[in-house]
C-alpha cells in the first residue's frame, strides 16, 4: 500500500511524521499525473499546490474550518485529501466529482468556486458571520496572483484589511494566471522581496517583545516610521494586513509554521507565499500554460494529443484577415488569449492586442472608450466570464450605441468544467440589452462571414456567439437572419449554431418515419427575425424551438410571442433547451442527450406531437 493510499481524511495526514510529508507530495504528484492524463482537467495549477494545500490541510481543519479556493480549479489535491481519491478517476465525468469546489459534494468545500476573484469576499462574508454569531472557527482565502487582476479581489481586500477580523488570505504567487501574469499587480508583487532571516526576526520578535504590550506599542511606531522611510510602500499593509512574506510554497515544512503564526495572529493577515506552476513534473514545468486545463495526454512524456480546427481557432484567423486591410482594428482579451484564438493575433499584432487580465467589466469599458475614439475594438470572451461585464455592457457600450463586437466563445454546452463555465445565458442577457445584434454561426464559414457583417455592416454592440470545439457535418454559408434548410409541412424546427447539425439529423430520421419536417435556421437571434418562422408554422402548426440556451429569454419565447400576437393558432409546440440553465459537468455529447437536444430526442419530440393526433403531410391541419 502506498503512503497515499493511507491518507482517508485529514485526520490521517496530520498523524502522519514530519518525515513522511516529502513522500506523500511525490505521490501526490504521481497521482495528479496518472490521473488527469486519463480524464482531463488542470494539472499545472495542482501540482504547483501540492506542499502548500498539504500544510493547509495539517494546520487547519476544513471540515469546520473555512477553506475558500478562488477559481477552485487548484482544488484537487484538497479533494484527494478529503476522502475523494478513490473517486478521483472519476473527475469531471458525468456523475463524477466535480473539478472546482462543490458544498453538495462534501463538507470540506466551503464554497463553490469556479470563477476569479471572489475568494476573499466571501472569507470576509464568512469570518463576519462567525463573529455575529459567536462561533469558533477559523477562515482562510486561498487566492493566485492571476485573481488578483481582477477588480472584485480589491474590492475585498479593501473592506478585510480594515476589517479587524481574524482571517488569513492566502497569496499563491506563480507569476502566472494561464499565462504569465501582466499589469501593475504583477510588477508589485515582484518587488514585495523580504529574506527569510527578517521573517524569523520578524516572528521571533512578536513573540517576545509582542507580550509586552506597552513596549511593543512604542518599538511598533518607531518600526513603522523608519519602514516607511528606507523600505518600498507595501500595498497590503496600507489597507490594514499584516503582511507575510514572501514564503517558498513547496517548503512544507516552513509553511506549516507560518499558517500557525498567521492563524495565531487573530487579525486580517496577508500570506504572500511563491510557487512553480508545473512543480515537480518536467515537461509541465518547461510549459505550464500548455498544462493548464488539458484533455488526455501521455502521462510519461506528456506528449498532447494534435491540435484540431475549431470555431476559437478561426476566429482568430480571421481577425488576423480582417486587421491586414484595417489598421483600426484591435483585439482585447481578459487573460485568455490562447483560449479564445487570439495568440496569433498578439504576434502579428502585437500593438493591437491588449490583454486587461481577469477583468472583463474594465474590457467591456475599454473597448467602449476605444470604439468612441474611432477604433474597432473586439472583445474575445468566453459566454460565462462575459456576464461580469453585464453592467458595463448596458452602461458603456450600449447607451452610448458604441460599437463595439463581442466574440461570445464556448457559448452553450462546455460540459466538463461544469455548471460556472457552460455558456447557458448569453441569449438571455444580451437580450435585454438595447440595440443588440446577436449572430449565431452554424459553421467555420458563416463565422467568418458573420464577424465581417458584424465589424462592417452592424451598428451598435454586437456579439457572434461559437461554440467550444469544431463544426459538424453541416458546413454551409448562410448568413440570412432566418434561411429555410429543409423544406417540409409536418413540424417546424427552428434553431440556430451548432444544433442546427441536430436538427438536420432529426430531419433525416423523421422522413424515415414519413414525418416531414422544416428546418429554419436562424443566423442572427438578435433583433429577432419571425417571419420565416411564422410562415412555417402558418403550414404545419406545430413548432419545435431548438436552443442550447436556459428556457428564460431564448428565441423559443420570442416566437411563440409572435405567434401569439399574429394570431396563428399552434396545434402544438416544444421549447427544448437547457431549462434552468444550471447544467452540471460532463461529456458534452453526454448532457446534449441528457437534456433532450440531440436528433433522436428532437425527433422523438415532433414524433409524439404526430401522435398526439394532429395530422400530417398531405391532411387537413386540426390547427
Amino acid at each position: 500500500m502506498s503512503l497515499l493510499e493511507q491518507i482517508q481524511s485529514p485526520d490521517d495526514l496530520k498523524a502522519l511524521p514530519e518525515s513522511r510529508i516529502p513522500q506523500l507530495c511525490s505521490e501526490l504528484r504521481s497521482f495528479l499525473v496518472q490521473t488527469i492524463s486519463q480524464t482531463g482537467g488542470h494539472l499545472a495549477s495542482n501540482l504547483g499546490a501540492v506542499e502548500l494545500t498539504v500544510a493547509i490541510h495539517r494546520v487547519y481543519d476544513t471540515s469546520k474550518d473555512r477553506l475558500l479556493f478562488d477559481v477552485g480549479h487548484q482544488s484537487y489535491v484538497h479533494k484527494i485529501l478529503t476522502g475523494r481519491r478513490d473517486a478521483f478517476h472519476t473527475l469531471r465525468q458525468y456523475g463524477g466529482i466535480a473539478g472546482f469546489p462543490k458544498p453538495g459534494e462534501s463538507a470540506h468545500d466551503a464554497f463553490a468556486a469556479g470563477h476569479a476573484s471572489t475568494s476573499i469576499s466571501a472569507a470576509l462574508g464568512m469570518a463576519r458571520a462567525r463573529t455575529l454569531r459567536g462561533e469558533d472557527y477559523d477562515v482562510v482565502a486561498l487566492i493566485g496572483d492571476g485573481a488578483l487582476t481582477g477588480g472584485l479581489a480589491y474590492e475585498g481586500l479593501s473592506d478585510a484589511g480594515q476589517s479587524g477580523e481574524p482571517l488569513v488570505i492566502i497569496l499563491n504567487d506563480n507569476g502566472m494566471s494561464i499565462h504569465k501574469n501582466v499589469g501593475g499587480m504583477a510588477t508589485l508583487l515582484s518587488k514585495q522581496r523580504v529574506t527569510p532571516s527578517y521573517l524569523r526576526f520578524k516572528r521571533f520578535y512578536r513573540s517576545t517583545v509582542g507580550q509586552v504590550k506597552p513596549v511593543y506599542d512604542v518599538l511598533h511606531r518607531v518600526k513603522e516610521r523608519v519602514k516607511a522611510g528606507v523600505l518600498p510602500d507595501n500595498m497590503f499593509d496600507d489597507m490594514g494586513f499584516y503582511y507575510i512574506g514572501p514564503v517558498d510554497g513547496h517548503d512544507e515544512h516552513e509553511m506549516e509554521r507560518v499558517l500557525r503564526w498567521a492563524r495565531d495572529l487573530r487579525q486580517p493577515v496577508l500570506l504572500h507565499v511563491i510557487t512553480k506552476k508545473g512543480k515537480g513534473v518536467p515537461y509541465t514545468e518547461r510549459a505550464p500554460e500548455s498544462y493548464h486545463g488539458v484533455g488526455k495526454f501521455d502521462a510519461r512524456t506528456g506528449a498532447l494529443p494534435p491540435e484540431k480546427d475549431c470555431f476559437s481557432a478561426i476566429f482568430g484567423d480571421a481577425l488576423i484577415e480582417f486587421a491586414r486591410q484595417d489598421p483600426n482594428l484591435v483585439a482585447i482579451t481578459a487573460a485568455m488569449a490562447s483560449g479564445t484564438g487570439l495568440t496569433a493575433f498578439s504576434e502579428r499584432y502585437p500593438d493591437r492586442f491588449f490583454d486587461v487580465g481577469i477583468a472583463e467589466e474594465h474590457a467591456v469599458t475599454m473597448a467602449g472608450a476605444m470604439a468612441k475614439q474611432g477604433l474597432h475594438p473586439v472583445f474575445a470572451v468566453y459566454s460565462s466570464f462575459l456576464q461580469r461585464g453585464y453592467d458595463m455592457l448596458l452602461h458603456d457600450v450600449a447607451l452610448q450605441r458604441l460599437h463595439v463586437v463581442f466574440g461570445v466563445d464556448r457559448a452553450g454546452v462546455v460540459g466538463n468544467d461544469g455548471d460556472t463555465h457552460n455558456g447557458c445565458f448569453d441569449v438571455s442577457y444580451l437580450g435585454s440589452v438595447p440595440g443588440m445584434t446577436l449572430f449565431c454561426p452554424a459553421s467555420y464559414a458563416e463565422l467568418r462571414e458573420m464577424l465581417r457583417m458584424a465589424l462592417y455592416e452592424t451598428e451598435g454592440p454586437v456579439a457572434v456567439r461559437y461554440p467550444r470545439g469544431g463544426e459538424g457535418a453541416y458546413k454551409d454559408l448562410r448568413t440570412e437572419a432566418a434561411a429555410c434548410l429543409r423544406p417540409g409541412c409536418d413540424v417546424t424546427i427552428v434553431t440556430y449554431g451548432i444544433l442546427t447539425n441536430e436538427a438536420l439529423a432529426a430531419a433525416e430520421l423523421l422522413a424515415k418515419s414519413g414525418v416531414s419536417a422544416e428546418i429554419i435556421k436562424l443566423g442572427r437571434v438578435l433583433p429577432p427575425e419571425t417571419d420565416l418562422a411564422l410562415a412555417s408554422i402558418r403550414k404545419t402548426g406545430r413548432l419545435i424551438v431548438l436552443e442550447d440556451v436556459c428556457a428564460a429569454g431564448c428565441a423559443g419565447t420570442y416566437l411563440l410571442a409572435a405567434a401569439e400576437q399574429a394570431g396563428i393558432p399552434l396545434a402544438a409546440a416544444r421549447l427544448l433547451n437547457l431549462q434552468s440553465g444550471v447544467v452540471t459537468h460532463g461529456d458534452p455529447e453526454l448532457l446534449t442527450q441528457q437534456y433532450g437536444l440531440d436528433a433522436a430526442s428532437v425527433a422523438a419530440a415532433a414524433r409524439g406531437m404526430i401522435d398526439g393526433g394532429e395530422g400530417v403531410c398531405g391532411e387537413e391541419n386540426p390547427a
